[in-house]
């Protein structure tokens, strides 16, 4: 009987202490091989610092780490051998080429000769790096530069990437580009964590997605079962003709519905109901007071409107059980 294949990662009540300072706080999951999962999560959340455990470039209080089934601190030379890593910002040799730097880190990968080139070769061919051969690195731009340390991250032939907010300040065409070659390494197998703030990018582009908030783990799902509310309502975009103020200000005073965010032609609005025909009669309700309606439609729930409710679960389940 074949045993059941290891993941990829495996995080076991993980912790990291800052003195007082709680980053990570009891963290688990696992990520299957040949997967993309999207890291969520504010500034401060615990991302980049267990992605950086994760990377073998810091230490957990305490709690298990494996890659492969590999112990990440037990056996760190062999973590990384298995793994690819992109930090948010890297580092950069002004006066160096993109070829001479991709060479410098292969050598110090221990690859020579004929070896060498044909990883180079094979990376730059991947990022589209060819044409930006000979280009020294301090005049590259944003995303050329983004491509350019995913290169030095393949050059070993990872089977895991850990990418921290490898989308961050780049254009949308930069963006698009990063998007088709992260699936593209999934589809040859790789398994992906990328950690984001764009949660529709990630959506697009994950097979599911872990959410950490406060250096724990509060949410693990694809994002289709996100954008499924189960709460019982429905959101609808509506936009009007003319001054959006009396919109807002019938959502704000009307019975079944709630403002949900203002928008430059009119508001999303959650109705507490998925009855068509309470939705019908919402739109009636306009009609009859005199808003001009030139687009009314449900809509799917956001990834973010997803997020924002449930940290308010969560802060609403410590408000019952905090005394007063």
């Amino acid at each position: 009987m074949t045993p059941p294949a290891l993941p990829a990662i495996e995080v076991i009540d993980l912790h990291r202490n800052f003195g007082n300072l709680k980053a990570v706080d009891g963290v688990s999951f696992k990520i299957e091989k040949g997967t993309v999962v999207g890291f969520v999560g504010a500034n401060g959340a615990g991302k980049t610092t267990t992605m950086r455990i994760l990377a073998t470039l810091d230490y957990p209080t305490r709690g298990t780490l494996k890659v492969s089934g590999i112990d990440v601190t037990q056996y760190p030379a062999e973590v990384r051998a298995k793994i690819g890593w992109m930090p948010d910002s890297f580092g950069t040799y002004h006066h160096m080429t993109v070829i001479e730097y991709l060479d410098f880190f292969a050598r110090a990968l221990g690859f020579k000769g004929q070896e060498r080139t044909r990883r180079i070769t094979d990376v730059m061919d991947f990022a589209d790096l060819a044409p930006l051969a000979d280009r020294l690195i301090n005049t590259l731009s944003k995303g050329m530069g983004q491509r350019l340390c995913l290169g030095r991250s393949l050059l070993h032939d990872p089977e895991v990437l850990i990418l921290d907010e490898p989308a961050a300040g780049l254009d949308p065409k930069a963006r698009v580009e990063l998007k088709h070659l992260i699936r593209i390494l999934a589809e040859e197998g790789k398994t992906v964590l990328i950690s984001s703030h764009i949660l529709s990018e990630l959506a697009e582009m994950c097979d599911s997605l872990l959410f950490i908030n406060e250096g724990r783990i509060i949410h693990q799902g694809s994002a289709e079962s996100l954008k499924r509310d189960d709460s019982g309502s429905t959101i609808i975009r509506v936009e009007v003709h003319g001054d959006t103020r009396a919109l807002l200000e019938w959502a704000q005073m009307s019975p079944h519905v709630k403002l949900k965010e203002g928008l430059k032609e009119g508001a999303r609005i959650e109705v507490d109901s998925v009855d068509d025909q309470i939705t019908a009669d919402v739109l009636q309700r306009m009609i009859k007071d005199g808003l001009q309606i030139i687009e009314f439609h449900r809509e799917e729930r956001k990834l973010e409107d997803a997020f924002i409710d449930i940290l308010e679960n969560i802060e609403a389940q410590k408000n019952q059980t905090t005394p007063a």
